[in-house]
């Protein structure tokens, strides 16, 4: 018996590793879904990946949510060593996001080795996408989806109904309310299909 429970207590411990071995070294407190980190950051940016290199990622801007930025394309610094950011496999060239960003506006020492350019911590004047919250969303043509609004922590893609951007969007500029967000989460979507037929049907009679 007590060879037993010591074998259960020795999976147990190694499937603590294991666990602690795919989130990496990185440790961070969950911040919220979009709708609570959002505000807290530099940039909120719609765009499509335009290129990937070492841990970091092109995003060609499509849509600017909030803050300022005059590059048609910025980068984007995600996870090498311990730092709380995802993986840059996650975003693959040609996919979309809508992303709230934070500027780096400080060098880190060590953190831009020249030698090394496609593996650091980023370069001033770039932005970098944190993992400790919902700051990303998937986005398809005018649709969202993701960890948008009270979503449970660290679920990526949690069930919900895609969001128009459009709302997001309004939200991010205050013209809307966080429970605004999650009632069209919880949309039944053959309804709002419905709704899109009809301002559809109704635009065309004008």
């Amino acid at each position: 018996m007590r060879a037993r429970a010591a074998i259960h207590h020795l999976c147990a411990v190694l499937a603590v590793l294991a666990s602690a071995a795919v989130q990496g070294e990185c440790e961070c407190l969950w911040q919220g879904s979009f709708s609570d980190v959002q505000a807290a950051t530099n940039l909120v940016v719609s765009g499509v990946v335009s290129k990937g290199k070492g841990n970091a990622i092109d995003l060609a801007v499509k849509r600017l949510l909030r803050g300022e930025e005059d590059h048609q394309t910025i980068r984007v610094w995600l996870k090498t060593g311990d730092l709380c950011r995802p993986e840059a496999e996650h975003f693959p060239v040609g996919s979309q996001w809508l992303m709230a960003l934070h500027r780096i506006n400080d060098a880190v020492a060590g953190g831009f080795n020249p030698h090394t350019p496609n593996i650091s911590y980023g370069r001033v004047g770039d932005y970098s996408l944190s993992s400790c919250g919902g700051y990303w969303l998937a986005q398809n043509e005018e649709w969202v989806s993701g960890n948008l609004v009270q979503a449970p922590r660290w679920a990526r893609e949690p069930e919900m109904t895609p969001v128009l951007i459009d709302l997001v969007a309004d939200f991010v500029a205050g013209k809307v309310d966080a429970q605004t967000l999650l009632a069209a989460s919880k949309q039944d979507p053959a309804v709002r299909e419905l709704m899109l037929d009809t301002r559809s049907f109704l635009r065309e009679q004008e």
